[in-house]
């Protein structure tokens, strides 16, 4: 299963995938089903999620209902628990939508809700993130989650996230971190996909974002607060839920 799911990943393209994954994930959901693991996003239950990864693959991470990885769970729990997201009037842009939201958070009648990609199938409007065609000031909630790491440019791209954020906004943007690394490192020169993949975690990544990644955040004018929301729940949630205990949610704030 582990290989199976590694060779799907890197064979077939990304929007391919997501369409197919609407026909199959029905069926995988119904063959895993129990009472090991829940899945907070729809409450539902099993006895083990799938492996996932581009190039080292994690076991019993990707929830088979939903599609949902560990930081998508986590999001969820902490959007749900700490902000009024799902309560309160918003307008809100989400970059790159994953499919374990897209269709919930379209759901929700409070929210004036635009997703927003060059490539993805699944996106309202294709943009590019360093030239945004919607106003200034325009967005209360923005979440870009697991894209920075793709853009060549990334202070570009945070400028133009802080553009289009309104004054007292928020919006959440996470990114793989290597958290015992200082700085951030990308080398362009690198172009093998192999290699690519072995230094940066995936082909398509850029770069590996190390600690200073908040203060880059910080440099384009943002409050930044680094949430460890796991610490905040129980050994028994973290293992039921298969959360990665210790990760950061870096939600940013425009004053």
């Amino acid at each position: 299963m582990k290989r199976l799911f590694k060779l799907i990943l890197n064979i077939i393209p990304r929007p391919l995938l997501i369409r197919l994954s609407y026909i199959v994930r029905p069926i995988i959901a119904f063959f895993l089903e129990g009472s090991t693991y829940t899945d907070p996003i729809d409450g539902k239950h099993f006895r083990s999620f799938l492996p996932y990864g581009y190039g080292h693959q994690r076991n019993n991470v990707l929830s088979p209902s939903t599609l949902s990885l560990e930081r998508h769970r986590l999001l969820w729990l902490y959007l749900k628990n700490e902000t009024d997201f799902f309560s309160s009037k918003k307008k809100v842009l989400h970059f790159a939508p994953e499919q374990c939201f897209l269709k919930r958070f379209k759901q929700l009648k409070h929210l004036e809700y635009t997703t927003t990609d060059l490539e993805s199938p699944i996106a309202d409007v294709k943009a590019d993130i360093c030239n945004l065609p919607f106003e200034d000031n325009s967005y209360d909630v923005i979440l870009c989650n697991h894209v920075l790491e793709h853009i060549p440019d990334d202070t570009k791209a945070m400028q133009e996230l802080y553009r289009v954020m309104k004054s007292g906004g928020y919006g959440i943007f996470q990114i793989p971190q290597d958290l015992s690394r200082a700085e951030t490192f990308e080398d362009h020169t690198i172009t093998d996909r192999k290699e690519r993949a072995k230094i940066f975690g995936q082909y398509d990544h850029v770069r590996v974002y190390g600690r200073d990644y908040f203060d880059k955040l910080r440099s384009v004018g943002f409050k930044v607060v680094e949430v460890d929301y796991t610490a905040k729940l129980s050994e028994e949630e973290i293992e039921r839920y298969c959360l990665a205990k210790g990760e950061l949610i870096p939600v940013v704030y425009k004053k």
